[in-house]
């Protein structure tokens, strides 16, 4: 099967199977309310960093497709969608690209569409130092994410399965761009000792892409029609546990990102009160984009905003780092994940 029939593949599934029976933990998370907020609604600041980059709102549209010709107008209308909606947007995998040369055009085509836009190129933790240049110079990034998808790989029949060389060769990659590197799971969540480990390699920027969104693994097992694969459906680390995780370890210089099934500006807040100081989207406006059209996708961005500024309103929070510092109540399994760690549920992340 070529690259380009997997890509495209990978979308076709991706609307069919959604989300399927996986938790995100979020649902364990309560806030409390703030009956004397100090806050008006104009007054809110949702403006974040990742790494040295400032983006004007903290949600924006995470790695989705790119490398086939027939979604090369997918990306044009994402890229339409995050300059209406104001956020920044990452394309999906360029590996192919900046390997073998092909359909580069399916990722400038958001330069193209939107010219100011903040946007993040993403590779494979395996590609080279020039590749990955390459991969930031092809749609002129703001950012570049770096993937960790060892379910995938591992169940992809046509998968790079040489993992004993992921950490090695992310050395190499450290400081080979003029942009914030981040490091990034794809829906099987990051745990405390493997964020310690890319820690002491110089790494600062960490997307835990938990589990409870879209499904590589299912994704894969489907493709590969390999039944014993099934099981590895619902592999991976809750996003509120990765989250939990991220906030104990995360240094005050460090950022952490949410993604993993998180479709709500509800959940998105929940996620920025568990320290995350930004949060990624992509498999729901995906689908949203593809069944209703792109001013649906844009108001369902924007509702999502507007749903976390009234949330900050309501916690008292008059930016992303004092939401990220109000009180919660766990309970559920989260509340074991925090007790079996050895957390204190009130936890917060430090500054």
């Amino acid at each position: 099967m070529t690259r380009e029939q997997r890509k495209l593949d990978h979308i076709r599934y991706a609307m069919e199977s959604g989300d399927g029976n996986r938790r995100t933990g979020l649902e364990d998370i309560q806030f409390l309310h703030n009956c004397l907020t100090p806050v008006d609604p104009d007054k809110v600041d949702i403006s974040t960093r990742i790494g040295s980059l400032k983006l004007p709102v903290p949600v924006f549209m995470d790695a989705i497709t790119g490398g086939a010709p027939e979604v090369k107008e997918i990306n044009r209308r994402l890229a339409a969608v995050a300059r209406d909606a104001g956020a920044a947007m990452a394309v999906g995998s360029q590996y192919g690209a900046v390997k073998e040369g092909k359909h580069a055009d399916t990722y400038r085509v958001i330069r193209k569409e939107n010219p100011e836009g903040i946007f993040f190129a993403n590779v494979s933790a395996l590609v080279s130092p020039d590749e990955a240049r390459a991969a930031v110079d092809m749609i002129a990034a703001d950012a570049l994410e770096i993937h960790l998808n060892v379910a995938q790989e591992l169940i992809m029949p046509e998968g790079d399965k040489t993992f004993s060389l992921i950490l090695e060769n992310l050395s190499r990659l450290q400081d080979c761009v003029p942009v914030p590197v981040i490091i990034k799971e794809t829906g099987c969540g990051m745990a405390a000792e493997q964020i310690r480990e890319l820690q002491a390699r110089g790494f600062t920027c960490f997307n835990v892409a938990g589990c409870g969104g879209t499904s590589f693994a299912a994704i894969e097992a489907a493709r590969g029609k390999v039944k014993r694969y099934e099981k590895f459906a619902d592999w991976g680390i809750p996003t509120a546990w990765s989250l939990i995780d991220a906030a104990h370890t995360a240094r005050p210089w460090d950022t952490v990102i949410a993604s993993g099934g998180i479709r709500s500006g509800w959940q998105a807040a929940q996620a920025i009160a568990l320290g995350a100081d930004a949060v990624g989207m992509s498999g729901n406006i995906l689908a949203v984009l593809l069944q209703q059209g792109e001013e649906a996708a844009v108001a369902y961005l924007q509702d999502v905003i507007a749903d976390l500024k009234d949330i900050m309103v309501l916690t008292g929070s008059r930016t992303v780092r004092e939401l990220q510092q109000v009180p919660l109540i766990f309970t559920g399994d989260t509340l074991a994940f925090i007790q079996s760690r050895g957390y204190e549920p009130q936890f917060r992340r430090k500054r």
